[in-house]
């Protein structure tokens, strides 16, 4: 039976975006980020998918998402790094899970835990003022705990990473600053006998405009899924990998004068037609995109009608023919005239890691291209 509502993701174009982010940075090695259910996309598919392309790492933010990926066979390096206290750092290691310490504290836990030597990368706040340890005495902290513990060895340092804040505004002088302090918290973690490891800066932006800071290994997230991380940075050769689609489940004619939805924010000025798109913000669609996103239908676009609902949303569809179970894409890859993932962001008022990292409920989702 074909699903009321789908999401499909074409792993073969995951592949190529992620070969042509290598050739933008071709002496680093990559990281494939594939936190948030691949940003929506599916974590476990898109992290198989990852390694085919050979990708040499994974990134993921919390220790359940690392563990979940070896419990779906994979074995390669992954790196893991938000952690609240209390978090199975034992379990992680024991799994060969690469874990980030972000303040000396935290490195401390991660010791106490470990039933053997981890393998850690240290984190410094260059700018961006959330995790990591703040260039400064906070920094210096973790590194001579770091070196304490790898006198005694207790701790392998395998990485040395941080996180750009502005790297989507190119020209942003922030960046070269971030850039700047990194490499002097590197230089201070060699100048206390600890090897700094892999070091890692770029975000998907970084990748495109800031290439003096490619290093060792750059973190690839929301480029590698076909969507821009700003306006302002496009990135040249990637295509979007998920369209989102659902079949109308009721066309109706309403006279001039007619209300639509909650609210009644909406009032048909002459005799029109409807049809009735089966999700809502239980799929995670935005409510905020009333009256102001498009679908994808025929070759043209159908604006949004109302408020969107829990389950629902209305598309006026004029004298477009259309009948029940006919498909409307929401957004995709824009070959048959339907919106992009940023066009509904922007009817959103978000951006368009919001728009797929929100998708949930109940859609199915088909995976092309899985080997």
């Amino acid at each position: 039976m074909t699903p009321q509502a789908e999401l499909v993701v074409d792993l073969d174009v995951y592949r190529q975006n992620l070969d042509v982010l290598r050739r933008l940075a071709p002496g680093a090695q990559q990281m494939a980020v594939v936190k948030a259910n691949g940003y929506g996309h599916g974590m476990v598919p898109m992290a198989r998918a990852a390694r085919d392309a050979g990708a040499e790492w994974l990134g993921v933010a919390t220790a359940e998402e690392a563990l979940a990926l070896r419990s779906a066979g994979d074995s390669g390096p992954v790196l893991c790094w938000l952690a609240a206290p209390g978090a199975p750092f034992a379990e992680l290691i024991d799994q060969d899970i690469e874990v980030t310490a972000s303040s000396a504290e935290q490195l401390e836990e991660i010791l106490a835990a470990a039933p053997r030597r981890p393998r850690v990368q240290l984190k410094v706040d260059t700018g961006l003022s959330r995790n990591g340890a703040r260039f400064g005495p906070d920094w210096t902290a973790l590194v001579h705990a770091a070196a304490r513990a790898q006198a005694l060895g207790r701790v392998a340092v395998t990485g040395v990473w941080s996180h750009f804040a502005c790297a989507d505004e190119p020209g942003n002088p922030a960046t070269d600053e971030q850039e700047k302090v990194f490499r002097s918290a590197v230089d201070e973690l060699s100048a206390a006998g600890v090897d700094p490891g892999t070091r890692h800066l770029c975000n998907s932006a970084g990748v495109l405009t800031q290439p003096s800071a490619h290093l060792d290994l750059v973190r690839v997230g929301i480029a590698s899924y076909g969507i821009a991380p700003d306006a302002a940075v496009p990135v040249p050769g990637v295509r979007p990998v998920l369209t989102a689609r659902a079949r109308l489940a009721h066309v109706k004619d309403v006279e001039a004068g007619a209300r639509v939805s909650y609210g009644y924010r909406w009032q048909a000025e002459h005799a029109t037609r409807l049809g009735l798109v089966p999700v809502g913000y239980g799929e995670g669609i935005h409510r905020t995109a009333s009256n102001r996103a498009e679908v994808g239908f025929a070759g043209g676009r159908l604006p949004v009608r109302g408020t969107i609902c829990m389950d629902q949303f209305v598309v006026e569809l004029g004298d477009v023919p259309a009948q029940r179970g006919d498909i409307v894409t929401l957004f995709g890859p824009g070959d048959d005239g339907e919106p992009s993932v940023e066009d509904w962001a922007v009817a959103a008022g978000t951006i368009g890691y919001e728009i797929v990292t929100r998708l949930a409920g109940r859609w199915a989702r088909t995976y092309r291209g899985e080997r």
